[in-house]
């Protein structure tokens, strides 16, 4: 299975670019809901959450894969990281009630 399931394949790539889009996705979607203030954490655990969706169908046979991988769950868990440190880097300064006043 080593040889099916490179640590540097195009497949791992993927992982990591989907978790990384998905998080991206499921924080805008929460910053616009109230529980704004924690749209990281609740984004970067849908999207892991989605990662493990997506490896529970591979491991069932749902997909033409070889099943399950803890090497693409890894590519996920970087994606999502990726994301969500560069989330908590760029993201807007929180306004005050002060300065809306």
């Amino acid at each position: 299975m080593e040889e099916r399931d490179p640590w540097l394949g195009t497949d791992k790539l993927y992982h990591v670019i989907m978790c990384f889009c998905l998080t991206l996705l499921f924080y805008t979607l929460v910053s616009f809901t109230s529980f704004r203030r924690h749209a990281i954490p609740i984004g970067s655990v849908l999207s892991l959450l989605a990662g493990a969706a997506k490896e529970a169908a591979d491991h069932l046979g749902y997909f033409r894969s070889s099943g399950a991988s803890l090497k693409d769950a890894l590519a996920d868990l970087l994606g999502v990281f990726i994301a969500s440190f560069a989330l908590f880097l760029f993201r807007p300064p929180r306004r005050s009630i002060s300065s809306i006043v």
